[in-house]
């Protein structure tokens, strides 16, 4: 059974089609209706990536660490999203806790009602 705020594997395609590689995704949340498919973000460990105030770096000497299953700190990349099916998920490594998936989910909410700055732009 899947639940939000879980990480998984998961081929996360490319935005140029190409086969994506094998890598974890955070399980953002279940869309409505009667499929089973899921609003997921990718998770990087190119740290220097980021999109401060949207994406959410998440270190290895952080107390909650140990529960996601990541090998390295890591980026949790709001800034890539994809809606897949649950059926396509490769394995479970653990979860993130519950203030910090809702802290990302309420970055991509401010992004999205067009609340952002974005510094690099």
């Amino acid at each position: 059974m899947i639940l939000e705020g879980q990480i998984v594997l998961f081929r996360f395609p490319q935005t140029d089609h190409k086969d994506g590689k094998l890598r974890p995704a955070l399980m953002l949340r279940k869309l409505p209706g009667k499929f089973d498919d899921w609003l997921i973000c990718m998770i990087s460990s190119q740290l220097h990536q980021a999109i401060p105030e949207l994406d959410e770096i998440i270190n290895m000497e952080e107390p909650d660490f140990q529960q996601t299953g990541l090998k390295q700190s890591s980026l949790i990349r709001a800034s890539r999203l994809a809606v897949v099916n649950a059926d396509i998920l490769i394995g479970k490594l653990g979860t993130i806790d519950t203030f910090r998936l809702n802290k990302i989910r309420g970055s991509i909410a401010q992004w999205l009602q067009n609340q952002y700055s974005n510094p690099l732009a």
